[in-house]
Order: structure tokens, then sequence, then C-alpha cells
């Protein structure tokens, strides 16, 4: 790692089987641990630099290495961190209690088909949103840099050193989370209470003790987490106060319901006018992308595609549409068994040929989207969440108006389930073109051929697809989802996005909405947005209030926001120290691969806890101690969190 750009190595051999055995591993084990960790916190983690890091480590020794296959098993292994997001929207099959588990090939079918649709439709947009785009693609970039420099000449320290703060930050999570499943340590510091005064509101905080959130908030950064603690400020110093004035119970009890029943639906206001005015900026270089697209298919059809350079060739534009033509039919066939087990069958036809319909033109709309927000702020950092409230409100009101009048009152909870099954299927498409850019602008710097990095992706996709049904069934039935039937809501996991949409679902559908609150939000989103621009204008584009992330602010669980919001402070506290060693940009960088290490290494221990609490029969099967021991517990908790957090940064530093 260096703060230079070093010509980048001969491309070599991009497509080999031993990149494609490597790649699907490590999508495997990064896809379990960001389903975990996403059902947990409601945000996952872009995995291409770890991904990168790890296979230089682990090929640098072998024969014919070369950036170009570091790079297909980066591609890869990029689906991991985003195809797992189908978490946000697929759990709430069964908190409405439509579904107990999820189908294998249902549920995998559905993810696979579309991904694939995903690298589809983000393909005619390649040249106009990362060729010929001012947009910045930070992850991408840095990716790029990472492969550039581990495969220059002396790079094999600079590869051990990265390797060696993903390990330390694994261990140290996994290790954490551990001591915290004895109950030695809590797992957060929580109060609620009430302010003062006659009719004083209730309010709280919780403190989560995750490095996995501590990670997140390092990677967001400092002007990301201070928007996500302005929505938290909104939602807990505003909101909740104000509508439990008066209101008799425990403080816990009525702060959280007023949350979770009203203010989470300011927060999706706020996020849905935010993603409308990313999407009025869009329309521009959408439109540059399609003529870029359909003049390089001209010189194809013309038979001249070997006068396109090497790394300007996608996969072709009629090879697009016809894989595309071909992912739509099992997607009917999938869409007609839904609905006929869901006992809609008097309007089959309706709901299969407008459900086709609605996913074809949304997915194209929501992949352009997406591929924008990857470019403008990192796939990490790109709110698919409100894109997935966007896509839920639609199909919602189309079956509200148009479908339910023709079926009996009683088939109401069966269109929200359909409703829910057709936002998945779109949210797959955004959740992969928001990578594949990201991805393809890896490949644009390093020289790497387009079409195989997309073929890449669809090994990576299907790969991604195959465990996560297991894994999502694995952690219902040890853990739950809170709101679903059943749950135990002090074990179940929050699956913010999943609940938030399934409700959004549910109360277009049923008529129940309170829309009052989404305008409130949409007024708060509004403010921001005129606040973010002269902000920006003001410090030179230094500042900013992302108003998707006030938004996340407003909605996420309490105890995600103050830990990634303490993690986005140290974060920026290292990256000031950081410019004062010798070698500022790789020390940041292996701030960068730690954090991915935090956020990998609790996430597969809690998939590991899972298994074990499924196996055994005991909701804490290492549990030490009691509840007696509960207030030692905060205190060590936090002690050794800040200890050990300090610990890991100056350890970077001393490297």
């Amino acid at each position: 790692m260096s703060t230079s750009s070093p010509t980048p190595p001969d491309l070599g051999t991009e497509l080999t089987w031993r990149g494609i055995a490597l790649g699907i591993l490590i999508t495997l084990v990064f896809t379990a641990a960001n389903v975990y960790f996403g059902l947990k916190a409601g945000l996952t983690f872009a995995t291409s630099i770890p991904a990168a890091v790890i296979a230089m480590a682990l090929l640098r020794r072998a024969a014919g290495n070369s950036i170009g296959e570091t790079n297909i098993v980066q591609t890869i292994a990029s689906s991991a961190g985003t195809l797992s997001s189908i978490i946000f929207v697929l759990p709430g099959l069964v908190m409405i209690g439509w579904w107990t588990g999820f189908p294998y090939w249902m549920s995998a079918s559905l993810c696979a088909l579309g991904g694939v649709l995903g690298v589809m439709y983000s393909i005619p947009l390649r040249r106009a949103l990362v060729t010929n785009s001012p947009l910045p693609y930070p992850e991408g970039v840095a990716c790029a840099e990472v492969l550039k420099v581990g495969h220059a000449t002396g790079a094999g320290d600079s590869n051990r050193r990265g390797l060696a703060a993903i390990v330390m930050g694994g261990v140290v999570s996994a290790g954490f989370s551990v001591v915290v499943a004895t109950q030695l340590f809590a797992a957060n510091l929580a109060q609620y209470f009430r302010l003062p005064g006659e009719k004083g509101g209730t309010t709280g905080y919780d403190l989560n003790f995750s490095f996995a959130l501590l990670a997140v908030g390092h990677l967001v950064g400092l002007w990301v987490g201070i928007a996500i603690l302005v929505g938290a400020c909104i939602a807990w110093l505003g909101g909740v106060p104000l509508l439990t004035q008066g209101v008799d119970g425990a403080a816990e009890a009525v702060a959280l319901f007023a949350w979770s029943k009203k203010v989470r639906f300011v927060g999706a206001g706020c996020i849905a006018v935010a993603a409308i005015w990313t999407l009025v900026k869009l329309a521009r270089p959408v439109v540059t992308g399609l003529r870029s697209a359909a003049q390089a298919a001209r010189v194809r059809k013309a038979g001249r595609a070997d006068t396109l350079p090497r790394n300007e060739r996608d996969i072709p534009l009629g090879t697009v549409g016809l894989v595309t033509l071909a992912c739509m039919l099992p997607i009917g066939a999938m869409l007609a068994s839904f609905a006929g087990a869901a006992g809609l069958g008097e309007q089959l036809s309706l709901l299969v040929v407008g459900g086709l319909v609605y996913i074809l033109l949304m997915s194209f709309f929501v992949a352009a989207v997406c591929g924008y927000m990857a470019g403008l702020i990192g796939s990490s950092n790109s709110p698919l969440s409100g894109v997935g409230i966007l896509v839920v409100i639609g199909v919602s009101l189309l079956l509200a108006l148009v479908v339910k009048p023709l079926l009996p009152a009683s088939t109401g909870q069966a269109l929200v389930a359909f409703a829910l099954f057709v936002t998945a299927v779109v949210f797959a498409v955004a959740t992969i073109s928001n990578d594949n850019l990201q991805d393809l602008k890896t490949g644009q710097l390093v020289d790497a051929t387009p079409w195989r990095q997309q073929l890449a992706l669809i090994i990576g996709v299907v790969a991604g697809a195959l465990v996560i049904p297991p894994v999502l069934d694995l952690l219902n039935q040890a853990y739950g989802f809170a709101g679903a039937p059943g749950a135990d809501e002090k074990k179940a996991l929050a699956a913010p996005q999943a609940a938030l949409i399934s409700a959004l679902a549910r109360g277009v559908i049923q008529g129940d909405l309170d829309w009052q609150l989404i305008g409130i939000g949409a007024t708060i989103g509004g403010a921001c947005i005129v606040v973010d621009e002269l902000l920006k204008r003001g410090s030179g584009g230094r500042a900013h209030l992302a108003p998707l992330a006030v938004g996340l602010g407003i909605y996420l669980p309490l105890n995600s926001t103050l830990t990634i919001v303490v993690g986005a402070v140290a974060g920026w506290l290292f990256e000031r120290a950081a410019e004062r060693r010798r070698d500022p940009e790789a020390t940041k960088q292996l701030g960068v691969l730690m954090a991915s290490g935090l956020i990998v290494g609790e996430s597969l221990l809690g998939v590991l806890l899972a298994a074990v609490v499924v196996f055994s029969g005991n909701g804490a099967p290492l549990a030490l101690v009691g509840e007696g021991f509960a207030t030692a517990g905060q205190v060590l908790g936090l002690l050794a969190f800040a200890g050990i957090g300090v610990g890991l940064y100056r350890w970077l530093l001393g490297r």
C-alpha cells in the first residue's frame, strides 16, 4: 500500500478455475457473515477489499498469479456484500406470519434470478456511469489501488500487513462476542427514562458493545456518522418524547412502542424524499449511458467488434436481452406459484403479467439509481433502503388500487405477501447493480476485461444465492425476527428494514398507513436536502449532511446508531493520527481492512452461535453467570470495549 498509484502490472490470465474456486469460497463465508450482521444492525459491509487482500495473500506464491486473476476473485466475492442485502425484504414474509421459514429453492431462485438481472441491467450503464463519468467510486478506486500495490514488486510485506489487520480484527471481535455470550460482559449499556415535567415524555440511550458496529462507523466516515446522529436526535430527543407525553407505563416499553409504531415511519418519509432527489439528478447520465450502449451495439452489428478496445468489451446487448428474457420466464412461474398458493388465483393472469411488467421496468430504474449512488458514495454507504421503500410503496399502491377491488376482503394479507415477494425480486436487482458498476470501476483502473468481470459476478451471485436461505433459516430458528409471531423480543434479531418495508406494504394495502407521519418525514428530508446543498457549497464539498443517512438515523434501532456514531468519530481521529505517519494512505487502508475484519469476525461468530443455540435447544448455551451479574457485566463490558478499541487503533498506528 502506498500513497502513489503505480502502473498496474501485466493483467495476466483473468478467468482461472483456481480464482473462481477461491472467489466462491470467500463468497460463501462473507455472505453468511453479512446475512447475520444485516439482520442485527440493518447494515451490510462491502467485501471487495477484504477479498482482494485475502486472495493476494493466499495466491502470492502460486504459479501464474496475476492482478487479473485477483481482480476476478474480488469481483466474485463482492456479491457477498450486496446480494445479502435481500434480507432487507425477505424476512418480512416471516414477520407478517406468511412464511414460517424460507423455502429453499424459491428463496435461492429469487436471489439468483434477481441478481443476474442486476448484472444485465447495469451493463448498458457502464460507459456513462463508469468510463465517461466523474463519479468518484470510492470503494472501486480503493480496491484498484490495493490490487496495483499488492501486485507491484516487493509488495509481500504490504500484503502480509493487510492480511494481519483483517485477521486481528476478526479474532478480536469474535473473541469479544464469545465473552459477551458468557454474559460476563453485557451486550449493551441502555437506560430509558422520563423527562422532567408533569407530562414529561420518555427517551433513553442504548450503546451496543459491538465491534462490528464500531467498524461500520469507521467505514462510513465522520460526516455520514454526524448525519446518522442528527437522525437519532430527531427521533429520540424530538419524536419519541413528544409522542409519549402523558402516556403511562414503563419508560422502556412506552419509548420503544412510540419509536417502532410511529417515529420509524417519519424516517421512511425522509428516506423516500432523499431517494427521489437522487433520482432527479440521474436523468442525464442514464440517457447518456443508453445512447453509448446503443452505439457500441451498432459497432458489433456492423461486424467491427474487434475495433473496440479489450477493456471496452461488455457482454453484448443481444445477449443481455436474451438473458433478461430467460430470467423473466422463471420469475413469472414463481409469481404464478406464489399467487396461486396465496389464494389469489381469481386474478392470477393480472398479477403475473402486472408483476412482470413492474419488475422489468422498475428493475432498470433501480439499477440506474443504485449504480449512480454507488459511484457517488460507495456500495457500503449506498442507501438501498430508500430504493426498497419506493419499490414497496409503488407495488402496494398498484395492488391496492387495481387488484384489491377485484378480490374478496379476506385476501388482504395475501396481497401484502405478494407485494413483498415482488419487492424482493426488484431489491435483488438493486443490490447487484449497486455492486457491479463499483467492480467495473476497479476493472477499468487495472485494465481488466468488462465481460469477464460481468461473468464472474454472475458466478458470485449464484454462489451467494445458494447459501442465503439456509443461513436465514438457521437464524430464524435460533433467534427469530422482531415482530414475527411467537418471536422472543429480547433475543430476536431486529431486521429493521424488513420490518419497515413489511409495515409499509401492510399499511398501504390495508389502508391504515399514517400518511401524516410519512409527510413529516418527507418535510424533514426536504430540509436536509437544502442544508446538505448549503453545506457543500459553503465548504467546497468537504462538509455535508447526507439526507438518506439522516433518515437511517431516525429508523434504525438506537443500539445500532449510537455505536456507529462512536465508530465514525473513532475512525476520524485515527485518520488524523495516520496523517502524521510516514505513509498516511497505507495506514488509513490498514484501518479499512481491520474494520472489515471486525465485521467478519463478529458476524461469523454470530452464525456459529446461532447453530449452537438451535442444536442445543438452549437460548444462552455459553452463559456462565445469571441476571444478577448484569450491572457488573455492564461496567466490565464498557471498560473492555473502550480499552480494546483504543488498543486496536494504537496497534495499527504502530505498524
